[in-house]
């Protein structure tokens, strides 16, 4: 199973479509992320990121609804499980 994690991008480097990359926030932590798959990507998107690329840019809505989802799990779980 693959999962994509919402981040917003903060910058953006390059102008080549094949070789842009940004710095995309992610709950305060930033990673550079290819963007090429997402074209017409700008700063302050949100975008789904997969395996340090972004796959798709969506609103700020469902990027919140999903990181609440994936907070709700991370506390479901408890520290100590394997």
């Amino acid at each position: 199973m693959c999962l994509a994690v919402p981040g917003k991008i903060e910058s953006i480097d390059g102008d080549d479509p094949i070789f842009r990359s940004g710095k995309v926030n992610f709950g305060g932590v930033l990673k550079n992320v290819n963007l090429a798959c997402v074209p017409d990507a700008r700063e302050g998107d949100y975008v789904l990121v997969h395996a340090g690329i972004a796959i798709s840019v969506v609103d700020e809505e469902e990027a919140r609804k999903t990181l609440d989802c994936l907070q709700a799990l991370d506390q479901a779980v408890p520290p100590d499980a394997p």
